[in-house]
């Protein structure tokens, strides 16, 4: 697993290694060394750089592309340069490196690749001033563009930017920060690579997810076993203005795709005609209802969840006050591993949440932004602008797993974080959530509720995504598509 840090963690980390490891030019030249190494430069090269360290690791590239005889040019934002940057600067000027200042008036069409080197990880606030207009020029060139670290103008820690370059690659160093993942990064960053430059990261990290990471997690079935060792998983939610027979079916249909051995849905006893077409391998288990929305009976309920590993709640469940005392039951009185989502998360947010701190349950929370600032009463901007801290502390606090789904979903239990950036436009669409439950449901009927088993199911939903956004597209796939591409996702995982 790949190591993603804050910029602060970063920041101290490099200062670390410099101090105790490694000289800092060596760093330095590291990093100027791993970004020519990164990609295949052709033609005309421009290397535009600011006043700091992120300037140094252009002024390293530079260098090494003119003395393998690249035809490059640096173009200067600033007089002013950290001392390694100067060191690495007047080796390029000794050397004949053409340097030129940048202001409104360079032209730089000539160019076939243009290197950002402007602003790195450090930086805060707005992009403005000269950096401003060579931003735009650089957006606007139709060149390739290499971005050194990470986009200049793009916040490390949110991954949100009012203007910042887009690249086609941007080359990490050191690890993977926060930004190259959340907020617009996966809009503004075609492709991203990282180079270890020996920094010791020293300091709270999360995880990148992978299919090696996932692979390990998946035990070869005996032929000796039967469907009760793969668990057996529930399915709540529905009401009568929200059947979606279809959409329950495929929730249903991606717990078995994820392995388990039961699937049982659950919903009002109204919609089981709609529902029951649509059902297969699945048993169903009609609920008494009060027009259309699900009854609380401790009975019910006791029947219903019998035998169960896993439940996923909440999905198409509409609002209803019986809502709240079917949750509280389940929480106070059950001990499985319980998904909660959509409906459901509207009804805790309602209720006492600290019912969260004393369940016998291990409780899983799937929330988009909108659904956790219910849940947390944090604003969207305090949430976006530091998600993994923001959803770190609130899984702490009540002993969850937080799921925040986002363009890449974050995943913690408090302690442990875990990054995944599967997934695709296409998934905004209505039920993709539903299918993410569906996965998590069936993936821990037979596997322990950890937030690394529960990361692996948002990558298996996120993958499966992709699949069908490359046989659909972004704009026609539905939630049902994603569905169907479970088993070649599982396949690939495997295999």
């Amino acid at each position: 697993m790949q190591k993603i840090v804050s910029s602060r963690v970063m920041r101290e980390s490099d200062a670390y290694t410099c101090k105790n490891i490694t000289d800092s030019k060596v760093l330095m030249f590291r990093a100027g060394k791993g970004i020519e190494e990164s990609f295949d430069f052709k033609g005309k090269t421009a290397v535009v750089c600011g006043s700091g360290n992120n300037a140094g690791d252009g002024y390293v590239l530079a260098k090494l592309l003119f003395e393998k005889g690249y035809d490059v040019t640096i173009l200067r934002l600033s007089e002013k340069f950290s001392s390694d940057g100067k060191y690495y600067f007047d080796m390029c000027t000794s050397l004949g490196v053409r340097a030129l200042m940048c202001d409104e008036n360079t032209d730089i069409s000539e160019f076939d690749t243009i290197v950002d080197c402007i602003f790195g990880t450090g930086f805060s606030g707005k992009v403005n001033g000269i950096a401003e207009i060579v931003i735009d020029k650089i957006n606007s060139s139709g060149k390739t563009v290499v971005c050194a670290d990470i986009n200049s103008g793009l916040c490390a820690d949110s991954g949100l930017s009012e203007k910042c370059v887009r690249s086609d690659l941007t080359v990490s160093i050191g690890t993977y920060k926060y930004g190259h993942f959340l907020g617009m990064a996966k809009d503004l960053i075609k492709s991203k690579k990282n180079v270890d430059i020996g920094i010791d990261i020293r300091g709270e990290y999360a995880c990148l997810l992978e299919k090696e990471d996932i692979r390990t997690l998946f035990k070869e079935r005996n032929n000796y076993s039967n469907k009760g060792d793969y668990g057996f998983v529930g399915i709540l939610g529905g009401c009568i203005e929200y059947s979606g027979a279809v959409k329950l079916a495929n929730m249903s249909l991606a717990a078995f795709r994820s392995g388990c051995g039961v699937s049982r849905l659950i919903v009002p006893r109204s919609i089981t005609g709609s529902v029951s077409p649509y059902l297969l391998e699945s048993t169903l288990y009609p609920m008494d209802d009060k027009d259309g929305h699900i009854l609380f009976d401790k009975d019910g309920i006791d029947s219903a969840s019998s035998r169960l590993k896993s439940l996923a709640v909440g999905m198409g469940w509409g609002y209803s006050d019986e809502n709240e005392k079917i949750l509280s039951y389940i929480l106070s009185e059950k001990a499985l591993s319980l998904v909660i989502d959509a409906d459901g998360l509207n009804a805790l947010s309602r209720m006492d949440k600290d019912i969260l701190k004393a369940t016998k349950c291990r409780v899983v929370l799937t929330p988009h932004i909108k659904e956790f600032e219910r849940l947390s009463g944090l604003s969207r901007d305090e949430i976006e602008r530091a998600p993994v801290e923001r959803a770190k502390d609130f899984a702490r606090e009540y002993g969850v797993i937080l799921l925040l789904k986002g363009p890449s979903t974050i995943v913690t239990d408090g302690d442990d974080v875990f990054i995944t950036d599967r997934g695709c436009a296409g998934m905004a669409t209505a039920g993709s959530g539903d299918v993410l439950s569906g996965v998590l449901a069936g993936l821990l009927g037979y596997m322990d509720c950890t937030a690394e088993t529960v990361a692996a199911g948002a990558y298996i939903a996120g993958a499966a995504g992709e699949l069908a956004s490359k046989e659909n597209t972004d704009i026609s796939m539905t939630s049902g598509d994603t569905a169907k591409m479970l088993p070649l996702v599982f396949k690939n995982i495997i295999s």
